[in-house]
């Protein structure tokens, strides 16, 4: 059956595992238990970084703006797809999916910006320290995140605005949930001016930011390589190696998801992917970047010590 226009619709089929109902049970539990983790790993970091006037740094604004995205991305996701691993080929109403979609896009695109400004920041302290405070002063870091997210917000609605979104054919959507690059498969060839429009959004808000961030980090090496003694080389190095491995797992997966060939017989490999971006890459966040500076931990045992008193 034909589907002219989104507003005819009432709802998608979600297939996800549908196809296999082994794996439904694992997935249900596995999600379960790493939604869990995140909720409890990024909502410590946003109450230690709003509790404790020690974290009110730079950094540690950025890293709870970090966490709290991370947990309005899982939640726009995981939930769903757990309750959704239960049934066999559930269905989502057409205002859900849409919702789902503008959320994990805005989102998306959010944390992309939010690494370049920490990207930039690294660079600033490493490469020019005296003029660290003065660069990302509080009033700067604020109207930084603010520029973030308002820009990650303009970039997702703008599309959706602008051109009429219509679907032809099945309203069948080969995945866990509403995930752009299946849910696309259903527009009709009429929507190219939304297809052009989102694609130009998307490489303002993912190609940019990395070529920023690797920029930064360029200059974060050459920096490096400069300082005197090599104890003090590797200390900066080793603070800069884990959000590069942030920055890696972040964008690799999203080149993986959106870039490589999409085929029938790579669909359920894709999900996976998908699945991993969006219910792992948040629990690695939290114990990358925060639970492994020493400030956090000092604060995080202060915390334990007036609870025990």
């Amino acid at each position: 059956q034909e589907i002219e226009n989104h507003t005819k619709m009432t709802e998608f089929i979600l297939v996800g595992l549908s196809k296999h109902p082994p794996s439904q049970s694992v997935l249900f539990w596995a999600l379960m238990f790493l939604y869990r983790v995140t909720l409890a790993g990024n909502s410590m970091s946003v109450f230690l970084v709003g509790a404790n006037s020690q974290l009110h740094t730079p950094m540690h604004s950025f890293h709870g703006n970090l966490s709290l995205r991370d947990i309005l991305f899982s939640t726009s996701a995981v939930p769903l797809v757990v309750v959704n691993s239960l049934q066999n080929f559930p269905t989502i109403s057409c205002r859900s999916c849409f919702a789902q979609l503008a959320i994990r896009a805005f989102l998306a695109r959010a944390e992309c910006f939010l690494l370049a400004i920490m990207a930039y920041g690294r660079f600033v302290a490493i490469s020019s320290p005296l003029g660290y405070n003065l660069v990302m002063s509080s009033r700067a870091c604020i109207l930084m995140a603010l520029v973030a997210w308002t820009t990650a917000f303009l970039l997702t609605v703008m599309p959706i605005l602008l051109f009429p979104i219509s679907f032809c054919g099945h309203n069948a959507i080969d995945h866990f949930s509403c995930e752009v690059q299946a849910t696309f498969k259903l527009l009709c060839p009429h929507t190219v001016s939304l297809e052009v429009a989102v694609m130009v959004c998307a490489v303002i808000s993912r190609p940019v930011p990395l070529i920023f961030i690797l920029t930064s980090y360029l200059g974060i090496l050459r920096a490096v390589l400069r300082i005197h003694p090599i104890t003090m080389r590797l200390k900066a190095f080793s603070a800069c190696g884990s959000p590069l491995v942030v920055v890696a797992i972040y964008f690799g997966t999203l080149a993986y998801i959106y870039v490589t060939p999409q085929n029938k017989k790579s669909q359920d490999r894709d999900k996976i992917v998908s699945l991993f971006y969006a219910a792992v890459t948040p629990v690695l966040n939290p114990l990358i970047y925060t639970l492994r500076n020493e400030d956090v931990k000092a604060a995080l045992r202060g915390v334990a010590c007036r609870i025990k008193s």
